[in-house]
Order: C-alpha cells, then structure tokens, then sequence
C-alpha cells in the first residue's frame, strides 16, 4: 500500500470519528426539540381537559355529578380562565417533560439495537418498543412528579384544600410546599408517577409505532409527513396509554393534592381510597382523559412529527 492510500485511509478514517459524534449530538437535539414542540401543544389542546379529570380524582364524594357537572360548576365560579387553572407549571415545564421522554425513548431504542448487535433486522420488535417506552419514563419522572405536584395542588384549589391552604400561583405553590416538608414535599408522588408513565409510555409508544405503520402506505417516502396517519397514531396512543393510566394516576392525584400525612405511600393511598369510595374510585376521571387522550396526542405527535422533518430538512 502507497503512503498517499495509507493517508487517504487515515483521513477517512479520523472523518468517520468525528462524523459520528456530530450525528449523534443532531440527532439528540432533534429528539429533545421536537419532543418539546410536541408537549406545547398537548397542553394548549388538552389542558381543559386535565383540570377535570383532577378536580374529579379528588373531590369529596357527591362534589360533582359528572365531568359536565365540573365544566359547569368551574364556568360558573371562575369562568373560561378557570378551565385554564394550573396551566402554568405543566407550560413551562413540558418543554423538559416531553423533550426527555421523547430523547430517552430514542434512547432507549439505542440501548436495545447496543444489546443485540447480532440482529437481522432494524425493526424493533413489540416488547423492544415497549421496553423503550417504558424506560423514557425514568428519567422524565424526576421533572414530570414536581411539575405533576404543583400543577394538581393548584387544578384543586377552587374546589378548596381540606387544610384550606390557598396559593395565589405557581411559585407561591412551590414556596409553599417547600416550607411545608422541604424537596420531599415537592416531589411527593414520583413513585406514583412512575407507576403510571412506566407502563402507559409503553404502551403509548408501541401503539403509535404499529399504528403509525400500519396507515402509512408502503410505497411513502419516509421524508414525506403523512399528517392523517400520523393524526390516527398520535390520538391511538393516548388512548392506549390512558386506558391503563387511569388507575394509578388516581392515587397520584391523590397523594399529591392531600395535605401532608394524609397517606403513607402508594399502597396506602390504594386501600383507603378504596375503604372510603370503592374500587370504582380507582376510575375516576375517566371519561375526560379518554375524551383528552385522542385530540391532546394526535397534537403531540403532529408538533414531534413536523418539527422533527423540519430540522431533517435544515439540520
């Protein structure tokens, strides 16, 4: 071999290392961007919503007779703003929120195709997808149960804390808690956040990867945005997720609307919700997150999917 081929090898070779790194940092910038654009708009669509799924979870039995009852009774005392109420904390805060669960799922993906070098396809099988989605809920849980714990403590407030304690925003509600148990107190609920976004992540990525497949016409582009599918997919996957969130998103509320000592843990929390209300308590707030899954993540996933092909396009 000539000199001159061995420093063209060299060349490529050093092009090669440095390449790889700079695709990486694109392609978790990517990852972590879109996810954020993506969580904006969720909560612009889906937050109304959420208010009444949580002043359902925790009010006193017979407060409400439904989720219209709630609509009406939050209309009547505080008016439109009123369905906005809590919006802040998960605003500010989604752009982390949903740009780590949408990295640490490419992440995620990346740890799988890392375990098994020797497969002989690409496509990520449904347990690996699923593996994946759970583990993006790891990480996001230590932004997500703080942002969660502010956010609910205020939806509640209108509906009166049992302590009667009142805080007139956001960073008054983190003074507040912060005084009353420290950091602890801030991030009551995170095991309970965790039950709920491990396995609903899951099954929120696997069934809009499979759905997402299976609407796309084979013979698409795969640069070329098909916003019916991705619609289809995105409001698919809040519905598979909620369909199994509901449960532990309860005692969630629960936990992290309560004044301090009401319940020691989540299993706690589990057997006097049901000692007091029923197992039927356990589906609280049903309805309107099934009515928010579908619009709030087809939204999602049409921020993700368009910001994602933009910076493809400029990146």
């Amino acid at each position: 071999m000539s000199d001159t081929s061995e420093a063209q090898d060299i060349a490529i070779a050093n092009d090669v290392e440095m390449t790889q790194p700079k695709k990486e940092t694109t392609s978790n910038f990517k990852s972590f961007t879109s996810g954020g654009v993506g969580g904006v708009a969720a909560v612009l669509v889906g937050h109304p919503f959420d208010l009444t799924k949580t002043r359902m979870q925790t009010a006193p039995a017979g407060t409400y007779t439904g989720a219209v009852d709630v609509v009406k009774q939050t209309l009547a005392r505080d008016g439109l703003r009123g369905m906005y109420r809590g919006m802040g904390p998960p605003l500010v805060g989604v752009t982390p929120i949903f740009a780590l669960s949408f990295w640490s799922y490419d992440l995620g993906k990346k740890l799988v195709y890392w375990a098994t070098p020797d497969r002989q396809s690409n496509a990520l099988s449904t347990t690996e997808l699923a593996f994946a989605g759970f583990f993006s809920a790891v990480p996001t849980t230590l932004v997500a149960a703080p942002a969660e714990r502010i956010k609910v403590v205020l939806q509640v407030q209108g509906q009166g804390r049992p302590d009667g304690t009142n805080y007139k925003g956001p960073m008054d509600a983190v003074r507040g808690l912060y005084k009353e148990g420290g950091l602890r107190s801030i991030f009551r609920g995170s095991g309970a956040t965790l039950a709920r976004d491990g396995p609903g992540s899951a099954a929120y990525f696997v069934a809009y990867e499979l759905a997402k497949k299976a609407l796309t016409p084979k013979d698409q582009p795969s640069s070329q945005l098909n916003l019916g599918a991705i619609v289809m997919a995105g409001g698919t996957a809040g519905i598979a997720m909620w369909s199994i969130a509901i449960p532990p998103d309860v005692i969630k509320s629960r936990i992290q609307s309560a004044p301090q000592g009401t319940y020691n843990g989540f299993m706690d929390c589990v057997r006097k919700t049901i000692a007091k209300d029923g197992v039927k308590a356990l589906w609280k707030g049903f309805g309107p997150a099934m009515a928010r899954a579908f619009p709030a993540n087809a939204a999602t996933f049409v921020g993700v999917e368009a910001s994602r092909n933009l910076m493809d396009k400029y990146l």
